[in-house]
């Protein structure tokens, strides 16, 4: 049966007078839950006026736990978590529609993540970040929805240049910007041992992975790992608020599919 443990913290930085990152997360009811259900963990950074990302993020996160809390056990996580992010962003759009001149143009970005048996379904939209970190290395699993990364997957510009572009936080995709988002999806297998780490780019923009790898590295205590990073992103200028989720795999349940039913393997 999958065993893991987790730790959350964010930090409104040096800089930002408030926080406009929420997390969030949902965990089975019961123990047979655990295989039918799963767990879920979701990350937002909120853009927008007025402390309307504030609002988005929190909007965000909370449609995203209370709709997974509404699965259908044995729902394919893949397409629960596609959904639930159009559900997520129909509600900050429609906010920021009905919401009045202050809620004009918010909007967020998001990463979550749902876990069952041995695998991870991931979705997300903007530059909030997944990474699994295994064997002592941080593998980013979600990719930027900037103009910047953009710019670099069309060859336009080096890695090095967008890095240091105006365009680097410019999002190319957000929640509540439009009727329907564009959301990106993908499943990944996991082992004992594993770390997934979700952040804000408050935390990546001053972090980067070889360094997430080493706080996080095997037998690390979890919260301890989780002060580390949000201290160092702080040292290094916290121009931004700091979010991070922490999942340790402590066990998992390998699982293979028949006919899109799951089957135990010895």
């Amino acid at each position: 049966m999958l065993d893991l443990e987790f730790v959350e913290r964010t930090d409104v930085g040096r800089v930002r007078d408030h926080n406009e990152d929420s997390l969030g997360y949902a965990s089975p009811a019961n123990p047979a839950q655990v295989r039918t259900h799963g767990w879920l963990f979701v990350l937002a950074d909120g853009v927008g006026g007025q402390e309307q990302g504030e609002v988005a993020s929190r909007i965000a996160v909370e449609s995203m736990v209370a709709g997974f809390r509404s699965c259908k056990d044995g729902e394919s996580h893949s397409a629960a978590l596609q959904r639930l992010v159009q559900q997520a962003n129909t509600r900050v759009f429609e906010h920021a529609v009905t919401g009045g001149r202050t809620s004009a143009g918010m909007a967020t970005t998001i990463v979550a993540c749902a876990l069952r048996y041995d695998r991870v379904s991931v979705a997300h939209v903007g530059d909030s970040r997944c990474y699994l970190i295994r064997n002592g290395k941080a593998a980013q699993v979600t990719r930027d929805h900037t103009v910047a990364s953009e710019q670099v997957r069309l060859g336009f510009v080096t890695a090095q240049e967008a890095a240091e572009g105006e365009t680097n936080h410019i999002l190319s995709r957000s929640l509540g910007t439009e009727l329907i988002a564009n959301v990106d999806t993908g499943d990944h297998q996991i082992f004992a041992g594993d770390v997934l780490l979700l952040c804000s780019d408050g935390l990546h923009g001053m972090v980067d992975a070889s360094e997430m790898a080493a706080i996080c590295g095997q037998g690390q205590d979890l919260h301890l790992a989780a002060e580390k990073l949000v201290a160092l992103a702080n040292e290094r200028g916290g121009s931004d608020n700091i979010s991070v989720q922490l999942i340790r795999i402590r066990g998992v349940e390998r699982m293979g599919m028949y006919r899109g039913r799951p089957y135990k393997l010895y």
